[in-house]
């Protein structure tokens, strides 16, 4: 249904780049990555620019340091290994979310998107010290049956201390049946958490729906993986059935859940916004090479045929989930009910190598409809919900896109109103710090939105 103005993500100038560095490199180090044949001259001159960018002194001296780290260091170190500390280091300090991959690692990437990987179910964030930040459990996985919580901080396993040396293998990672001790630091408790989680084979079903009551239908999104948007779309469909068999007509309204939903597949997002949006612009991508700019357009379709929507989002609502959620309220399709998303507004592109690891590399920025960044600023809903520890369960959201080290700047936003703009009305000081809300109270909440005669952005109220 929609359409996209613009061009796939191209990658000329990383192409030289690597190219350049690896003549500097063992052989084995180069990296041949195919020109796509779509870039023509203009991508051409711009990857001669990027790689005549890199001075000539800069890479003597990389190599001046490789050599006397080889043969100088107290005890050998393998090439192979020096050249993927240095491939590693040079990513580190960009930002939070680019990163060498190892094998497993790319491997657990390509498998969370499938749906199904070998681990114990949660969404990590590695920390400079080493220790690993959860973003968020998924849903039924046995870490989130062992009452792991997003905010937890990882910080031993199998009774080994997380060093500032990322490890080769993926930790959390293992054979099925095998169990992994975890040693976690929880805000508001003075000693750390033993917890005991077994892994499996984790196949993960992104959505789950039921019938809040006749004529209201609820659609749990827990992450985005590839299939998501079919599947999306199979439920809703379901749904609708199911109510016009009870009323003689389709769903009054509709709940869509994205609390604690990490992201994944943008594309997924971008198709169910699509399926709810008459028109509209849905997001924008932008890198620096305007051959690299995208702008999603929905096209007419309607599945819910203008039945409102209320969408719920929390701290702990990242990535692509902020990405529909943005959509359907800039777009004055949805009410946007619960507390200040995560704030990562930011675009990887994995590039797999020629070894079997993989870059995971920040391309691009992307741009709500309203035309805002809201890198490390997050969204702000209509309907603002706080913890209170009796009607509303849950807790500060210490996490966020802007907490992490290292995290991309958001732009200032432009003049006006709009969901997605900056602001503190939320209670929050910053006004860039969400709550993680849990139980059915914030479902019940965003019904009752719903049932208002106009339950429209434009009038919805805090409780």
């Amino acid at each position: 249904m929609r359409h996209s103005v613009g061009h796939p993500l191209l990658y000329p100038a990383l192409t030289l780049v690597l190219a350049l560095s690896a003549c500097a490199s063992p052989a084995w180090a180069q990296q041949s990555q195919p020109q796509p044949a779509s870039q023509g001259s203009q991508g051409d001159d711009a990857s001669r620019d990027n790689a005549q960018a890199v001075p000539l002194e800069e890479i003597r001296r990389y190599v001046n340091v490789f050599n006397v780290v080889k043969q100088g260091y107290v005890e050998p170190v393998d090439d192979r290994k020096l050249m993927q500390s240095a491939i590693r280091g040079l990513l580190l300090d960009l930002d939070p979310h680019s990163a060498y991959l190892v094998r497993s690692d790319a491997d657990t990437l390509h498998e969370r998107t499938d749906g199904s990987y070998a681990g114990i179910g949660v969404e990590v964030q590695q920390q400079p010290d080493g220790t690993i930040l959860v973003i968020a459990p998924i849903d039924d996985t046995p870490a989130a049956r062992a009452g792991i919580r997003a905010g937890d901080v990882i910080i031993a396993i199998d009774g080994k201390l997380l060093a500032s040396t990322p490890e080769s293998e993926n930790p959390l990672r293992g054979e099925p049946g095998t169990t992994v001790s975890l040693r976690i630091m929880r805000e508001g408790r003075t000693e750390p958490l033993e917890i005991q989680v077994q892994r499996v084979v984790v196949k993960v079903g992104s959505i789950r729906s039921r019938m809040l009551e006749p004529g209201y239908g609820y659609i749990r999104i827990s992450a985005f993986q590839a299939d998501t948007g079919n599947d999306f779309v199979a439920t809703l469909d379901r749904l609708q059935a199911e109510a016009g068999a009870a009323r003689g007509r389709g769903l009054r309204g509709l709940v869509i859940d994205l609390r604690s939903n990490p992201g994944g597949v943008l594309s997924a997002a971008v198709s169910i916004a699509d399926e709810l949006l008459d028109s509209g612009t849905i997001v924008t991508t932008r890198a620096r090479d305007p051959l690299n700019n995208v702008v999603n357009i929905a096209e007419k379709g309607d599945r819910m045929n203008g039945a409102p929507i209320a969408v719920l989002i929390d701290a702990g609502s990242a990535s692509a989930s902020e990405v529909l959620a943005a959509a359907l309220g800039d777009n004055r399709r949805a009410t946007l009910v619960g507390s200040r998303s995560f704030g990562k507004g930011s675009v990887q592109a994995v590039l797999p190598l020629d070894n079997g690891d993989a870059i995971k590399l920040t391309t691009a920025r992307y741009y709500t409809p309203n035309g805002v960044s809201i890198q490390a600023r997050g969204i702000r809903p209509d309907v603002v919900l706080k913890p209170d520890g009796s009607t509303f369960k849950g807790r500060p959201g210490r996490i966020s896109e802007a907490a992490l080290a290292g995290h991309l700047e958001g732009e200032t936003p432009p003049a006006g109103g709009g969901q997605t703009q900056d602001g503190a009305d939320d209670g929050d000081a910053s006004g860039s710090v969400g709550d993680v809300l849990e139980g059915d109270a914030p479902i019940q909440a965003a019904l009752e939105v719903l049932k208002r005669p106009a339950a429209t952005p434009q009038t919805a109220a805090t409780p």
